[in-house]
């Protein structure tokens, strides 16, 4: 059975800690039901593990401050024996060293608004130039510049592939308005593709999964819910606090619909995984 990744960051940083334990129960589930052995990807006690057990999380999850492993710090995490959920970045980075082909996330990081002034751009773009996984994600956040995202992709070369769509997604959103490099409807084509792609390459690609379409919110709703969010943050919304100091405010102003949607998404992203890494199994 081909294994799946999952990454922490999700449980420390994007839910509620007590809601944090079921929910990687969930995903665990919904990866075995469509064919995938799970793996929970962090740093236990310095050491990057693979598939973390329910045991090593508890642990994971019962400290106060979990910090966040990305490629700048994962190395500095592991020197000083500390625990840490991993981004997108540093789960590639643990789940190519693993073998492991196929990684489901809700979203990946990108191009920041206003980065023309200040320049933040996430080390997930580049982390899919350097490591042969593939990642399902829900494009990318829609607090980020998404358009500016996907050029960046496309300078960097990296296959943008629309799973059952030619629209680009942006997280709580199906459709942002820019497009893909190509469409696959059958999930056996599509992990043939990736299988020759990673091979060819060794490098990753992403596959956009939009939200499913009863979760998707409605565009001016997010928009009224994002203004409000960017103007309560304010500076806070900079360099590495910038994408949960946004996100926990949109969940908060929304009454809790674009966590919701989050979760939502991040179901559905993990069942195409697991679907995608059967395959490449060849079952």
């Amino acid at each position: 059975m081909s294994r799946l990744a999952l990454e922490t960051t999700i449980l420390t940083h994007g839910v509620p800690r007590d809601s944090a334990l079921p929910l990687a129960r969930e995903l665990r589930r919904i990866a075995e039901e469509n064919g995938a052995e799970p793996a929970l990807v962090g740093v236990y006690r310095g050491v990057p593990v693979a598939s973390l057990s329910e045991t090593q999380l508890i642990e994971i999850l019962a400290t106060a401050d979990v910090p966040k492993a990305n490629s700048a710090n994962l190395g500095v995490l592991m020197q000083r024996g500390s625990h840490a959920s991993t981004t997108v970045a540093a789960t590639m980075e643990i789940a190519a060293a693993s073998g492991i082909l196929m990684f489901s996330t809700g979203g990946i990081g990108g191009v920041h608004k206003g980065f023309a002034k200040h320049l933040d751009i996430s080390a997930d773009l580049l982390a899919l130039t350097r490591f042969p996984v593939a990642v399902v994600a829900s494009g990318v956040k829609s607090i980020l510049d998404v358009a500016a995202t996907r050029e960046v992709l496309e300078t960097l070369g990296v296959p943008v592939i629309g799973f059952r769509t030619d629209a680009f997604p942006a997280f709580y959103l199906r459709d942002s308005g820019v497009g893909v490099d190509a469409r696959f409807d059958d999930p056996s084509e599509l992990a043939r593709f990736v299988r020759a792609e990673l091979e060819r390459t060794r490098r990753g690609l992403l596959i956009a999964n939009p939200i499913p379409v009863e979760a998707e919110l409605d565009s001016r709703d997010f928009a009224r819910w994002l203004a409000t969010a960017e103007n309560a943050v304010g500076p806070a919304a900079l360099g590495r606090n910038a994408t949960p100091s946004l996100l926990g405010k949109l969940h908060e102003v929304s009454g809790g619909a674009t966590l919701r949607a989050n979760l939502d998404l991040i179901r559905s992203n993990t069942a195409l995984g697991a679907r995608l890494a059967s395959h490449l199994s060849g079952h």
